[in-house]
């Protein structure tokens, strides 16, 4: 059975999507369950039903953005095993994500929204680990062990160096008044300073990369398990 409620009632389906757009909105703090439950066209009681308190229902829904943007990253590696490659991965990843509402909420210093889903170290070690620069930092080793990331220097420098790169990128696409030169397509100059930056002069075959999206959609698939697991506490227990 799915651990994702909405699926199982169209209630709750209603109430997250109401629950999203007053918090895109107006923000965490002003919004309240007796609004949210309003907008639905429900009770508020029945807000209660499925989510312990708001709080909840707002850490669920935001782990749901993130369970969406897996799941995109996912299908496009299985559809597609040569998305693996560092050059395409990194724009792939930055890209997915500025298509997440919510985190970009975050990322505009929404204080209320920072501090509600740091306030579990567990939770706050889980958000920080589906960042576009963490999931990458945790496959360049399957990539690097396929022959995706060249060898000839440490796999830390060039893990920090991709770090490095995604942030400074995510903010610059994120918000283009702050590049001082602006440039029609960002994603290929990502993948060119990507591509210069760690991956061997000569490409791996087609069984490395194959083998190589396979490990990384295994690494990916234990992340979102976590937010799963998260969701499915967020909920009352039925």
């Amino acid at each position: 059975m799915s651990q994702l409620i909405e699926h199982r009632s169209r209630k709750a389906a209603r109430i997250l999507d109401s629950a999203r757009e007053l918090v895109l909105d107006h923000g965490v703090r002003k919004v309240t369950v007796s609004e949210i439950a309003r907008a639905a066209q429900v009770g508020k009681g029945t807000v209660y039903l499925y989510w312990p308190a708001k709080e909840d229902l707002i850490l669920g829904l935001f782990a749901r953005e993130l369970l969406a943007f897996l799941d995109e990253i996912i299908g496009r590696l299985i559809a597609d095993p040569a998305a693996v490659l560092p050059r395409r991965l990194a724009p792939l990843l930055i890209r997915t994500g500025l298509r997440l509402p919510l985190a970009h909420r975050l990322n505009s210093e929404d204080a209320d929204l920072l501090r509600l889903l740091t306030q579990q170290a567990g939770d706050r070690d889980l958000f920080a680990r589906t960042s576009p620069s963490a999931l990458c930092e945790a496959v360049m080793p399957v990539l690097h062990r396929h022959g995706l990331i060249r060898h000839d220097r440490p796999l830390s420098s060039q893990a920090y160096a991709m770090h490095a790169v995604l942030t400074g990128f995510g903010t610059a696409m994120s918000d283009p008044a702050t590049a001082t030169f602006g440039v029609d397509a960002p994603d290929e100059v990502l993948a060119e300073t990507v591509a210069v930056l760690v991956e061997p002069p000569i490409a791996p075959g087609d069984p490395a990369i194959a083998a190589a999206a396979e490990e990384t959609v295994a690494v990916m698939r234990q992340t979102r398990e976590a937010l799963l697991d998260l969701i499915g506490r967020s909920q009352v227990a039925e």
